[in-house]
């Protein structure tokens, strides 16, 4: 009952977005709030053994014990005011124990007050849309941009490509379908607001380490936030059947500390406004080519 038991905690959380090898149950996650769900999960799988000890442990002895080949007599009784009590009321208890966790631990991700960072998240078929919002009381412009399946992942998954799955890396990491063009990069040790809607269909916003996961609906925009405590690369994926691609449309989470996220931050608000300066140093230049254009035509005149 013991290996059992053992084995059922161990396999019950296998599911997550990018696996290690041998790994089994659940992870921490990365985040203040992350450990609440895992928390949630350990416990409730634990009721889950105990009973099933309990019931599967009386019912094996009372098939082997009572057996007829035994010469076991069946009992004439057909209830028990006492047992009848016990086994409504245990379950009653350990499911209000349960609703009271999970109801108080779950509801608490939605709680965006005090965020110190703003982010809008929008789901496309099959791409994710980042927009920086706000980020330390102060409003971020023309900084965000389309996040979708990196190249070498794309050509691998083509029919008849040729191309080794198991070859698609980041360093030691096997990150085929897992990988984006352009990651989603945010601070450490920051309470960020995510506002999560979708352009065209219903998806589902989740990086497992952040411990939630929110739909992106269209014409809705829910949130949640996350702080992430340790630096580090974060992947997760769609998690709602949004069309023939919706395997194809990863999320990944670059982490950096408050002084890297400031330097990139800035590296991104100068290349949006560079782009900007352009056409005005064009438009700029536009009368001075005009009166050269027009001198020769007032010198014919003359």
């Amino acid at each position: 009952m013991a290996a059992a038991g053992l084995a059922l905690a161990s396999f019950g959380s296998l599911v997550q977005a990018a696996p290690e090898p041998w790994q089994l149950n659940m992870k921490p996650g990365a985040s203040t709030w992350s450990h609440v769900p895992y928390d949630l999960n350990n416990i409730s799988l634990s009721v889950c053994v105990v009973i099933g000890i309990l019931v599967f442990g009386a019912m094996f002895i009372a098939m082997f014990r009572f057996r007829k080949s035994r010469g076991a007599v069946a009992e004439k009784w057909s209830h028990h005011t006492g047992l009848e009590i016990v086994w409504t009321t245990v379950p009653v208890m350990i499911l209000i124990v349960l609703a009271y966790l999970s109801t108080g631990g779950l509801t608490s991700w939605a709680n965006t007050t005090g965020s110190q960072m703003t982010v809008k998240v929008t789901g496309y078929q099959w791409k994710w849309r980042y927009d920086y919002v706000s980020y330390l009381g102060k409003p971020i412009e023309h900084v965000g941009f389309m996040s979708k399946l990196d190249s070498l992942s794309d050509q691998t998954r083509q029919l008849d490509s040729g191309m080794d799955p198991y070859a698609v890396k980041v360093g030691n990491e096997n990150t085929y379908l897992l990988n984006v063009d352009h990651p989603l990069v945010v601070p450490i040790d920051t309470k960020i607001r995510f506002v999560i809607t979708g352009g065209d269909v219903i998806h589902s916003w989740w990086v497992p380490a952040l411990g939630w996961k929110l739909d992106a609906i269209p014409g809705i925009a829910n949130a949640a936030w996350t702080n992430i405590t340790k630096p580090g690369t974060y992947r997760g994926q769609c998690a709602e059947l949004c069309g023939q691609d919706h395997g194809f449309m990863p999320i990944v989470v670059v982490a950096k500390s408050k002084a890297d996220f400031a330097k990139w931050l800035a590296e991104q608000q100068a290349k949006s406004a560079a782009p900007a300066a352009a056409p005005a140093a064009s438009t700029a230049a536009t009368p001075v080519a005009a009166e050269v254009k027009a001198a020769p035509a007032v010198a014919r005149q003359g």
